[in-house]
């Protein structure tokens, strides 16, 4: 069934998210899943034991999508598609999360100074009694970098909210050599992925509108 206001909710507090659908003319309404409550978090993003990075981020971009469309039908909100993302960067199959401090934003460069990485987002979207999902893959090669240039980095604000301690839309973007994939996926949210999954659940885009 096509909404009728083709609105979508979104279940992330990135603002990089928001930018990207704004992008290609998605509207949206946040409904944002707490990080803080009595039991913990309503959608833990902790890694299970022996987890593949793929089935990790997979699971954790679903399970946001279907908490949040369980919130939409307890507190009665007009019935929307939801869309949930999880991104994570990984190097030799380890997972590499947001720095706590300083001295784990160092670390999580020099692991990616000097060599290849994956970039992994997973896009899943709810309506109704259906889901469709996907995860994209991108290859983000780095230049080998000074102690220096690592440090001046680290002392900024921008690798504090940010998985493997980098933003490719920000000044991380002077390390990268090359990426072989989906930049916006590097982003937070891959566009041509996430318009096929809202088409699916009847959302027209960018693209669509001129139909």
């Amino acid at each position: 069934m096509r909404p009728t206001d083709q609105k979508i909710y979104l279940a992330s507090k990135s603002a990089r998210r928001r930018e990207l659908l704004r992008q290609i003319g998605v509207e949206f309404e946040l409904l944002m899943l707490r990080d803080h409550t009595p039991r913990g978090p309503e959608v833990s993003e902790a890694v299970l034991p022996n987890e593949p990075a793929k089935d990790y981020v997979a699971r954790v971009a679903l399970a946001k999508a279907e908490f949040a469309h369980e919130s939409m039908l307890w507190r009665k909100l007009p019935v929307r598609p939801v869309l949930g993302a999880d991104t994570t960067v990984v190097v030799d199959g380890r997972i590499l999360g947001k720095p706590a401090d300083f001295q784990e934003a160092v670390n999580m460069m020099k692991l990616l100074s000097g060599r290849t990485h994956q970039v992994m987002t997973s896009v899943a979207v709810r309506h109704l009694a259906e889901t469709w999902q996907i995860t994209q893959l991108s290859d983000v090669a780095f230049a080998a970098l000074s102690d220096e240039q690592i440090n001046s980095y680290c002392l900024t604000q921008e690798p504090y909210d940010k998985a493997g301690g980098y933003a490719i839309q920000g000044m991380a973007a002077i390390f990268i050599q090359d990426i072989a994939g989906s930049y916006s996926g590097i982003m937070g949210l891959p566009l041509y992925e996430t318009a096929q999954l809202l088409q699916q659940a009847g959302i027209r885009t960018l693209a669509q509108s001129r139909h």
